[in-house]
């Protein structure tokens, strides 16, 4: 198996042009499908397959680990194999939420433009960019059933 480090800048390199593809995907219909496909399926499962063999070959080497406090939790993160699956943990879920942001987005009619930020949020603070599509999409319908009236 990999080492950690190796994993971590593999991984890390996959999701950054997975949102790259994801954020021209909002663009480019014709590869609509086929990225929402790799960043809602492919990808997330392959960080969540590295995710497992990390787990299960780093297990015990987190002395005193748990989630019981913030130290529990701290050592589960002391080792290189811990803090990469956690790293790979939020890659995945975070991508995933990306996909879904821009499915529901576009399926709902939020502005391209307005969702671009939203993407770039995820990236980086997972539920600030979540929390700010939210407030874009319940703006946007609130707009919409005025229109409608």
């Amino acid at each position: 198996m990999p080492e950690p480090s190796q994993i971590f800048t593999i991984a890390s390199s996959l999701a950054l042009i997975a949102w790259v593809a994801l954020a021209a995907a909002l663009y480019v219909a014709t590869i609509r499908r086929g990225v929402w496909m790799a960043t809602a399926i492919a990808i997330p499962v392959l960080l969540a397959l590295a995710y497992i063999a990390l787990i299960v070959s780093g297990f015990g080497e987190a002395e005193g680990g748990g989630f019981g406090s913030i130290s529990e939790v701290r050592a589960l993160f002391a080792s290189d194999a811990g803090l990469t699956a956690g790293w790979l943990h939020y890659l995945a879920f975070d991508l995933f939420v990306g996909t879904w942001i821009s499915r529901e987005g576009l399926a709902a009619g939020v502005p391209r433009l307005l969702l671009l930020p939203c993407l770039a949020l995820t990236f980086m603070f997972g539920p600030a960019g979540l929390l700010l599509f939210y407030a874009i999409r319940l703006a946007v319908g609130r707009r919409a059933v005025k229109a409608a009236a």
